[in-house]
């Protein structure tokens, strides 16, 4: 398996912090991969490089993807930029999509405008969740609406009309978490 310098290092260093974590010495690991604890050793220092068939036996002994071994580092994946949705009074981060177990989206949302009156809001099949990071919330649940203080959080069914706003003409910042039906009908493309 022919390798890039930086990501044959990446992989090494993550080999090593995987097994440092658990506690594991080389032995360990040797034992639980059936490769060699010198051979890991020097892997680990980069005196060898990795070749694929000890990089499958090493990634399951440490209860990890292969993928993950070797996931490049991008810049571009460590900086959350905010995307702005003005007529909607609506700042959104998106901090975990795709990656996350059973496809959920986590998005920090600032929101400026109340919640719209029960014709204007929507409905998907799931739950979604949410809870409240700075100011007060209001939770547009049908014809209900449900204010929800800072530090307080809010899960319901996602068939009643529902939307989430600001309360007392002041901004209020939500950490949710949304289904994939959720993440399409809230998250603007």
């Amino acid at each position: 398996m022919e390798q890039e310098p930086d990501v044959d290092r990446l992989v090494r260093l993550r080999i090593r912090a995987l097994r440092r974590a658990r506690g594991w010495t080389l032995d360990t690991l040797a034992e639980r991969s059936f490769l060699s604890a010198s051979n890991l050793s020097r892997i680990e220092t980069g005196s060898r490089r990795i070749a694929l068939d000890q990089l499958v036996p090493i990634a399951r002994a440490l209860d990890t993807g292969l993928d993950q071994l070797i996931e490049p580092v991008d810049d571009a994946d460590v900086v959350i930029r905010p995307h702005q949705d003005e007529r909607r009074g609506l700042t959104m981060w998106t901090l975990a999509s795709n990656r996350t177990p059973g496809g959920l989206t986590v998005a920090k949302m600032r929101i400026t405008t109340p919640a719209p009156p029960e014709a204007e809001a929507g409905v998907h099949p799931g739950r979604d969740w949410f809870t409240v990071l700075s100011g007060t919330a209001e939770l547009r649940l049908g014809d209900r609406l449900i204010r929800v203080e800072a530090g307080s959080a809010a899960e319901f069914s996602t068939m009643i009309p529902h939307a989430i706003g600001a309360a007392d003409g002041q901004p209020v910042e939500v950490l949710t978490i949304l289904t994939t039906a959720g993440e399409h009908a809230h998250i603007a493309p």
